[in-house]
């Protein structure tokens, strides 16, 4: 005789699941000592089952982490057999092609044991300030040259850290204190996941969480089937020019449908630069399947059962690059995956899809220092800026929003107080977004200065300079980014630059893609733009 209480039972204990994982997160944004986990939440967190499938995600984090970190946790059950894991251990890496897509991602995985019983782990990540190396940029030629590597490794066995590896950490880094802080807050994020766990399944009487995963799985794999059914079948393709680092790089995806499963297919990209913007795959794979997620199972949980509808293939590539190759800025050309992705898609539901945006992150790491003769402080910088996003069929774009990485705009005054910089601007930056039906969402100005007596290096991690967003269906481009001085000297997108003293750096940040003909916006939210000084009457 069926139960009639088991569906009910087993959704309760999937809500007490996620409350267990974000408590994970927010145990990471609580004790994090790094400004773009504490303040931007540039992170992820999960629980797996015992074959390192993930059965949820806290809802902090963005897809870059979430994504990668769902199959690097199989990377380190690959490394560790059953007969090397103990209650209490932690295991660590950074390695892009294993873990997040670069260095400064630490990814740590931890078994949680109900007594002597594996019955999962806890998987999460997190952006350290610094891992060495050239720092946080492009300028790189290979991995070697962009920080410390720590393979898959215990970071504590049986609840006792490594100290040889903390050694070796703070011996390698230009902010030891805060790095090596942010590697005790991931793994302390992992130890509250697993106590809560441990607590649920004591309280009612689960010996694994097998029947659990079967549950969440099951009703996962046959929602997502059924969205996949009602798509279009057919074949599509797209691509998008990016700035690159000295010259333009081109994307191409091929988008297909069966009535099964979605492939992306990213033949035909650009080859693999000299220079510190290539993407490991497990990194384009996240942002594709993110992009496919958007558009087809939104509001279906993000889990393995999900994850597995959509497969993902490139040659060696840009998207695919092997190591040993330069991967420090992953992010700028990996964020545009699903710009990409969801032109391929526009063509096959015409009319559904947003236009592009900003895409990429505008983050810059400063490197301050007083200047010669002078003393002074000295500090590692990480600030996180978002450009707009593209419109929407039926709404415009939001502004200065980071999509698709999801992280938040870190506050001025948690930026300033990490180093001798002042912030004199951030504001929206009028008539950058694209016009139309509706308007692409703005970017923003950013203006930055040293203190006096001081000086600073920044590294530009810039994308949408030269090949600004593309519009929907008849809407207009967003505005292209600008990086300059207060002198009016124009800047590289991409690489390290010299600041003086008394120069102010200018960072404009690109508007998103308008959607639809210009001469269909309403008169009314025209109006309301010229009021609210999102659009002037010059539109300069």
């Amino acid at each position: 005789m069926s139960d009639p209480t088991f569906e009910i039972r087993m959704q309760v204990m999937w809500n007490r699941l996620v409350s267990v994982v974000e408590e994970q997160a927010m145990t990471l944004l609580r004790t994090a000592f790094s400004t773009s986990v504490r303040e931007a939440g540039d992170l992820s967190a999960g629980v797996f089952d015992p074959a390192g499938r993930m059965l949820a995600q806290a809802v902090t984090g963005t897809p870059g982490h979430v994504n990668t970190m769902a199959e690097a946790v199989l990377n380190f059950i690959a490394e560790f057999p059953r007969a090397e894991m103990f209650p209490g251990d932690t295991y660590v890496t950074n390695d892009p092609w294993l873990g997040t897509g670069h260095l400064h991602d630490i990814t740590m995985v931890s078994p949680s044991f109900l007594d002597d019983r594996l019955v999962g782990f806890f998987a999460c990540t997190a952006h350290v300030v610094d891992v060495g190396g050239r720092g946080f940029g492009a300028d790189g030629k290979s991995v070697y040259e962009e920080g410390i590597q720590i393979p898959i490794m215990k970071f504590a066995e049986r609840g006792v850290v490594n100290r040889d590896l903390i050694r070796l950490i703070r011996a390698n880094v230009r902010e030891p204190n805060q790095v090596v802080g942010d590697f005790y807050s991931l793994a302390a994020c992992n130890d509250v996941g697993h106590a809560r766990l441990v607590e649920m399944m004591r309280e009612i009487n689960l010996e694994t969480l097998d029947a659990l995963g079967e549950f969440i799985f099951s009703r996962t794999h046959s929602a997502t089937q059924e969205r996949i059914r009602a798509l279009p079948l057919g074949r599509w393709e797209n691509e998008l020019m990016t700035d690159g680092y000295d010259v333009p790089v081109k994307l191409v995806a091929v988008v297909e449908t069966d009535g099964q499963s979605v492939n992306v297919d990213f033949s035909g990209t650009d080859q693999m630069s000299r220079w510190g913007i290539n993407v490991p795959i497990i990194y384009t794979k996240a942002y594709a399947s993110y992009a496919l997620k958007c558009v087809v199972a939104p509001d279906i949980p993000n889990n393995w059962a999900s994850l597995a509808a959509f497969t993902i293939s490139a040659p060696e590539c840009i998207l695919n690059a092997p190591r040993p190759a330069p991967v420090s800025l992953r992010h700028v050309i990996g964020h545009m995956v699903p710009d990409l992705v969801l032109g391929a898609l526009a063509k096959a539901m015409p009319g559904e899809i947003l236009a592009e945006g900003a895409a990429a992150l505008w983050n810059i790491h400063i490197s301050a220092r007083p200047v010669a003769g002078k003393s002074g402080r000295r500090a590692e910088i990480l600030m996180f800026n978002s450009g707009g996003m593209g419109a929407r069929p039926t709404l415009d774009g939001l502004s200065a929003t980071a999509f698709p990485s999801g992280v938040m705009t870190m506050p001025i005054e948690a930026t300033e107080q990490t180093g001798p910089i002042v912030v004199w601007r951030k504001e929206l930056r009028p008539d950058s977004g694209g016009e139309g039906a509706f308007r692409g969402g703005l970017g923003q100005v950013i203006e930055i200065e040293a203190l006096p007596d001081h000086m600073f290096d920044f590294s530009a991690m810039f994308d949408r300079v030269n090949h600004p967003a593309k519009g929907r269906d008849g809407g207009g481009d967003g505005a292209p980014g600008v990086v300059a001085l207060d002198d009016g000297t124009v800047l590289k997108p991409k690489g390290w630059q010299h600041v003086p003293e008394g120069r102010r750096l200018i960072l404009k940040a690109p508007g998103g893609g308008g959607f639809g003909p210009p001469e269909k916006r309403c008169a009314p939210a025209r109006e309301i733009d010229l009021k609210r000084g999102y659009v002037t009457e010059t539109g300069s």
